[in-house]
C-alpha cells in the first residue's frame, strides 16, 4: 500500500503541470487580459478614450511588446510602465516559469486588483467554502444512504414508487435552479421573507450571544445548504440503492439467511461493508462536484464570500494570480480526495491489495 501511494503522490506533480500548462496557454491568448483594462482605465482618466476609439484591444496580454490598439493615446513609457506592473514585460514562457517556482513554496504571487497575496485571500475565503461543502455533503450522506437503502429492500413496492419521482426531479434540476426558486419563495422574492436573501451572518453578529450567532449562521446557510442538498442527494441515493440491491442477490446473503440471521444483521453485518465500497469510491467525485462546481453557483446567488465568489470575480477580472492560484489548490485538493478514497477502499475491505494488482 505504501508503495502504491508513493506512486500515486508522485503522479500528483505531473497532472498539476499538465493543468496550469494548458491553462496558461488558454488564458494567455484570450483577449481583454489586465494590460488592456489598465490601458482603457488610464485613456477614460485623461479622457482620450473618445479620440481614440473606445480603448478596443487588439492583441493579448500575453504579446508583450505589441501594439495595444487601445494605446494609442498613451505614450510607450507609460505602456511599458503598465506592462511591467503585471508582469508582462517578460516572454510568456519566463512568466511560466516563475509561477511554477512560486507554485512550488505555494507563492502564488499577489492579486492583480486586490493588492493582497493571493495566499491570504484563499485563506480568508477557505472557512466559507469548506463550511458550505462541509455541511451540504454531511446532510446529502444523511439523507442519501438511509433512503438508497430503504428502496432498495422495498425495490418495486409503494415507498421505492413513489419517492423515484422525487428522485427524478433532484436528478435532473441543478442546485442554482433549486437556489434561484428557494430565493423567490422564501428570501422575499415573491412570497414569503422568512431567511435572508443573501451574507453569511447578520450585521450585529458580533453584538449576539453564543447560541444567537450559531443560529444565525445556520439561519443564513438554511437556504443555500437545502439548495445543495436537494440538486445532490439524488445521484448518491440511485447509487446506494442499486449497489445494495446488487449485493442482496449474492450467494453469501442466501447463506447468511440460511442460517438464521435477522434481516438487520444480514443487511448491517454482511451487506453493507460491500455495497458501501461503491459510494465510497463516488466520495471523491462528490466532494469536488459540491466543493467546486455546486459551490460556485450558490455563492453566487447567495453572494457568500468563498473560494467560488472569489474565482468568478477573478475571471471576470482576468486576475491571473488569483485564477492560477484557486485553480491550484481545488486541482490539488482533487487529486488527494481521489487518492484519499482509495486509501479507503482497503480500509473497509482489507482484501483489496493494490501492490498486489499492480495498480498505478
Amino acid at each position: 500500500m505504501g508503495m502504491y501511494i508513493l506512486k500515486r503522490l508522485l503522479l500528483i506533480i505531473p497532472t498539476l503541470f499538465l493543468i496550469l500548462l494548458i491553462n496558461f496557454i488558454v488564458i494567455q491568448l484570450a483577449p481583454g487580459g489586465p494590460v488592456e483594462q489598465a490601458i482603457q482605465k488610464a485613456e477614460n482618466f485623461q479622457g482620450i478614450g473618445a479620440a481614440t476609439g473606445g480603448g478596443e484591444a487588439g492583441s493579448t496580454g500575453a504579446n508583450v511588446g505589441a501594439q495595444y490598439q487601445g494605446a494609442r493615446g498613451l505614450s510607450d513609457e507609460m505602456v511599458a510602465k503598465i506592462e511591467a506592473q503585471y508582469g508582462f514585460d517578460r516572454p510568456a514562457h519566463e512568466r511560466f516559469w516563475l509561477m511554477l517556482k512560486g507554485y512550488a513554496s505555494f507563492d502564488f504571487g499577489t492579486s492583480f486588483f486586490k493588492d493582497k497575496p493571493v495566499t491570504q485571500l484563499l485563506w480568508e475565503k477557505m472557512p466559507v467554502t469548506i463550511s458550505l461543502g462541509l455541511w451540504s455533503t454531511l446532510l446529502i450522506y444523511l439523507v442519501s444512504i438511509p433512503l438508497g437503502i430503504k428502496k432498495a429492500r422495498q425495490h418495486g413496492l409503494f415507498f421505492d414508487k413513489s419517492t423515484s419521482l422525487l428522485l427524478a426531479v433532484g436528478y435532473a434540476v441543478p442546485s442554482f435552479v433549486f437556489a434561484i426558486l428557494l430565493i423567490v419563495f422564501f428570501a422575499g422574492g415573491s412570497y414569503f421573507q422568512w431567511f435572508p436573501l443573501q451574507g453569511l451572518i447578520s450585521e450585529n453578529f458580533a453584538q449576539l450571544s453564543l447560541f444567537g450567532k450559531i443560529a444565525d449562521y445556520f439561519w443564513h446557510m438554511a437556504l443555500p445548504l437545502t439548495a445543495l442538498v436537494l440538486g445532490g442527494f439524488a445521484g448518491l441515493t440511485y447509487l446506494t440503492k442499486y449497489s445494495f440491491m446488487e449485493e442482496l442477490n449474492k450467494q453469501y446473503v442466501l447463506a447468511a439467511r440460511a442460517k438464521g440471521l435477522s434481516e438487520n444483521r444480514v443487511l448491517y453485518g454482511h451487506v453493507f461493508r460491500n455495497a458501501m465500497l461503491i459510494v465510497i469510491a463516488g466520495l471523491p467525485e462528490a466532494l469536488v462536484g459540491i466543493f467546486f462546481v455546486g459551490n460556485l453557483f450558490i455563492e453566487i446567488i447567495f453572494n457568500l464570500d468563498g473560494i467560488g465568489l472569489l474565482g468568478f470575480e477573478a475571471i471576470q477580472q482576468r486576475d491571473y494570480p488569483v485564477i492560477f492560484g484557486t485553480l491550484f489548490i481545488f486541482t490539488l485538493l482533487g487529486l488527494v480526495l481521489r487518492l484519499i478514497s482509495d486509501v479507503l477502499y482497503q480500509v473497509i475491505d482489507p482484501r483489496i491489495n493494490f501492490d498486489s494488482r499492480g495498480a498505478k
